[in-house]
């Protein structure tokens, strides 16, 4: 592991903790960057994350925990980014320390809101970070079944396959497997746009639409993100693999799934604002919707799925409504 140097995390939910779980097996300490000093003293007395996957025990002795987010990094060479994507902006305009040298591992799956820009491009055009030490992190992979010890696949992104090697091996365990790739902008942008059909998935749950449409749905879905993504990054990539179909299918799926609860939620007859409200975690989903969509009116793609969203969720059309105007297109 020397070659990654000494790591850091940063963020203190429930992704964040289990990342630091992974990484803590494979190697003697980490730097922990979460924000609010009472909760660092309460994880340190306990010795678990006193709000997210509480069950996941941590020997403190082999953690330095700071809420001095400049701190944290001028102590690491290796940055892991887990913090949710609509408040990255607020944690990284604090950071003084400089960049461009160090290793930053993007497990935020959204994108930088108001820049609309996936985050290694953020870091990249804002922080001058290389292009060669920028990393993401892709499933299907919940951090409550990493918690639980289920088995487990992340696809680990990278241009210089020699470092994604190494991260991988720093995750990987007897129920984490690994999987790299040089696909880095389409792992981040499938990771976002499988939010927003989570959400979708989860609003005809709520309407009760059945099965059968689901699976319709999110054939379409399939389909809708290989257009985009293929537009935007025109590589040779399968969208059946696991960082594409499976994440999505998981996301899409799962009750652990933050933004397929969100979605459900509304379509139960939540509104947007009350589902929100009632939501303990970030659905990441809701601000990916907008995102994309400002993104889509430069590339033009066919993405009604995406758009029924945006018009849910930001134009406040009721779901049921919404969804019948897009279902007679599907096959």
């Amino acid at each position: 592991m020397a070659d990654l140097g000494r790591i850091a995390v940063l963020g203190g939910g429930s992704w964040a903790t289990a990342l630091s779980k992974l990484i803590l097996k494979n190697v003697d300490r980490i730097s922990w960057y979460i924000r609010r000093d009472e909760r660092i003293e309460e994880f340190i007395r306990l010795g678990h994350n006193p709000v997210y996957l509480s069950d996941v025990s941590f020997d403190v002795s082999k953690i330095f925990f700071s809420s001095d987010i400049n701190r944290v990094i001028s102590q690491a060479d290796t940055i892991v980014l887990a913090l949710p994507s609509p408040y990255l902006k607020a944690h990284l305009e604090n950071i003084t320390t400089p960049l461009q040298d160090k290793i930053v591992v993007s497990a935020v799956k959204g994108i930088v809101p108001d820049e609309n820009k996936i985050v290694t491009r953020y870091f990249m055009d804002r922080y001058g970070c290389r292009d060669e030490n920028m990393l993401v992190i892709g499933g299907p992979c919940h951090a409550e079944e990493v918690a639980l010890d289920r088995l487990s696949y992340l696809t680990i992104g990278c241009h210089d396959l020699v470092k994604s090697r190494k991260f991988a091996d720093c995750l990987r365990s007897d129920t984490i497997k690994t999987i790299t790739s040089h696909d880095v902008d389409g792992i981040e942008y499938g990771a976002v746009l499988k939010n927003v059909y989570a959400i979708a998935s989860g609003i005809v749950h709520g309407m009760k639409a059945g099965d059968n449409f689901q699976a319709v749905l999110i054939c379409n879905a399939v389909r809708e993100m290989r257009r985009f993504i293929d537009i935007i990054d025109p590589v040779p990539r399968s969208i059946a693999d696991s960082a594409y179909l499976g994440d999505l299918l998981v996301t899409a799926y799962s009750r652990f799934s933050r933004n397929h609860n969100f979605g459900s939620m509304i379509g139960r007859g939540y509104s947007v604002k009350a589902a929100m409200m009632e939501m303990e975690m970030v659905a990441e989903g809701y601000y990916g919707t907008k995102c994309i969509h400002e993104i889509n009116r430069t590339a033009n793609v066919s993405m009604p799925i995406l758009d029924c969203m945006y018009r849910i969720l930001y134009e406040f059309v009721p779901a049921r409504k919404a969804i019948a105007a897009i279902a007679p297109g599907f096959i």
